[in-house]
């Protein structure tokens, strides 16, 4: 149904259909949003804590680990917005998985390399690893809707128009 604002007719955006499993899509981005959000406040207060637990140096400069930190709490509260909007958080969690790859293998080579510790890994498991399977099955069931959306949005025909 139109709204009027200003005596001017405006649309209400389209709504599609519920993703598969749109439910539980809501509870892992929740989830994942909150936990981001604690993670990145316990890494602002204390930026040292991975490399005690680990049995690393501690850092000379413990504001990288803390602005990671303030990073991965803004991708908090970009999760609660896919949670709120799950029709429409694909680019969100394709970014969010994306990095969630890219961290391991950062890591992989820190490890290989002997700059880290295996101890370190705990921050693989609970930022990266046990997110990998629900953001790609969101990814998965959002991906139909996606497309019908934008690709192929603001093509131009090339065919020439019948003389």
């Amino acid at each position: 149904m139109p709204l009027m604002y200003d005596n001017a007719q405006v649309s209400m955006p389209h709504q599609s259909a519920p993703i598969p499993r749109q439910r539980l899509h809501r509870r892992v981005f929740v989830a994942a949003g909150f936990y981001n959000i604690a993670w990145g406040c316990y890494a602002a207060v204390d930026p040292q804590w991975l490399f005690r637990f680990a049995g690393m140096t501690p850092q000379n400069h413990p504001q990288i680990f803390m602005t990671l930190g303030m990073v991965l709490g803004l991708y908090g509260l970009l999760y609660l917005d896919v949670a709120l909007r799950p029709n429409e958080g694909f680019a969100i969690a394709a970014v969010g998985l994306a990095g969630k790859v890219l961290g391991p293998l950062g890591w992989l080579w820190l490890g290989l390399s002997g700059q880290w510790p295996l101890a370190s890994e705990i921050i693989l498991v609970t930022n990266d690893l046990i997110w990998w399977a629900p953001f790609a099955l969101y990814l998965h069931d959002c991906l139909p809707q996606w497309r019908a959306r934008y690709v192929g949005y603001g093509r131009v025909d090339d065919r020439a128009a019948p003389s």
